[in-house]
Order: C-alpha cells, then structure tokens, then sequence
C-alpha cells in the first residue's frame, strides 16, 4: 500500500484503488465542503522519491479521462487531478473554467520507475490526447486545456525534449506538437468530486494505444 501526501490530503494507492483521508467531518458527521486544497510542496516530491518513487504531471484536456487512463498504466501508483500553471492561488474549477486564470487541467501521477520509466510515462500521454490541438482538446476549448508536460527536474524536460523531437522525425502526427513543456509550479488539488471521476461514474476509457 502505498501513500501520496498532497495539500494535506492522503491518497492511499492499493491496485488501483484510492481513498481520500479526509479532514475530520464537522458537526453531525457531515464532512467539510469540498474545495481545492493548499498546492503541492516541494516535500512531496521528496516523499515520493524516498520511497524510490517518481512524480509526473501533465496536462491533456479534461483531466477525467486521461486520469482514468493513467490508472490502468502498470507502474502508476497513484493518481490524483488539478490545477497548475496558473496566477491565482488556490483555483477553484468554477475559476479555471474562466480561462483567466492561467491554470491546466493537470493529472499528477505518483509511478514506481522500476516498474515504468518516465519516458513511458510521456509516451503514454502523447496517445492519450491529441497534441496538435492548441489550447483545446476536441469540444472543449480554453488554455486550461492545453497540452502541456510540466517537468520537475533537467532530466525530465531533456526527456520530455527527445521524446517530442522524436515523434516528429517520425512524423507521428499529421501536424505539428504543439505541447508546452515547462517547469512544473505549484499542484493545487482539484474538488474531491473531480478526482477518479470515470470510476465514481462507471465510465470506461481507452487506455491509448499499446
């Protein structure tokens, strides 16, 4: 069982399971209403990679499908949607959906690299969307839907880097990548209600391609 500590939330990874350890409920056990929490510090970064874990954040459209499709990646250990890359501290959906914020829907991923390797992490997500589409993904348009790889580190935007450089020699798609890759800033934890939201809803995706 494995945890991931964001905006002083506890995820509890166990498969592909995850439970929300909520703050204590308020009076007549109804629990606090749900908001985006403090954004993610540097500490949880660490904490994953104690545990000889890694952490990936993206962003590819509306963040409920690609979440969904990050789950069934083996190696991923956990998961959890929200918003980065924006202005405003502490968004909440409502806002973002303003596009005046500046945020992404993100998904940040928690992975064993023992198990999958960034790099695979990042090939995944160029099949999990389409990345010529600028500042939308389908229907849904807005920056807060751009497609964007938000890196932690100089080995990850190298990776990032070479893994587009590479699909465009090979001519992977029939227009360009238009896929911001960008230093990764603050995580602010989406509504509770966003998070595993195709599993709450039943709802089955496609996984990408293999």
């Amino acid at each position: 069982m494995s945890k991931l500590l964001i905006g002083g939330a506890v995820l509890v990874a166990a498969g592909f399971g995850m439970i929300f350890l909520k703050p204590p409920a308020g009076p007549m056990g109804v629990a606090p209403k749900a908001s985006a929490g403090p954004g993610i510090k540097p500490a949880e970064l660490q904490d994953a990679r104690k545990k000889g874990h890694d952490l990936a954040m993206i962003a590819a459209g509306c963040f409920w499908c690609v979440e969904n499709d990050y789950r069934q990646v083996p190696g991923v250990i956990a998961t959890a949607v929200g918003y980065s890359g924006g202005k405003v501290d502490n968004p909440t959906y409502k806002q973002v959906c303003t596009d005046t914020t500046g945020h992404a829907e993100v998904v940040l991923i928690e992975f064993d690299p023992k198990k999958v390797s960034y790099e695979a992490i990042l090939r995944k997500f160029f099949t999990f969307h389409d990345p010529t589409q600028l500042n939308r993904q389908g229907p849904d348009i807005g920056t807060q839907y751009r497609s964007g790889i938000f890196t932690y580190d100089a080995t990850q935007k190298a990776v990032a880097q070479r893994v587009i450089a590479d699909l465009t020699a090979k001519k992977a798609f029939e227009r360009p990548i238009v896929t911001e890759v960008t230093p990764a800033s603050k995580f602010w934890m989406a509504e509770e209600y966003h998070q595993q939201y195709y599993q709450k809803m039943g709802i089955k995706s496609g996984g990408g391609k293999p």
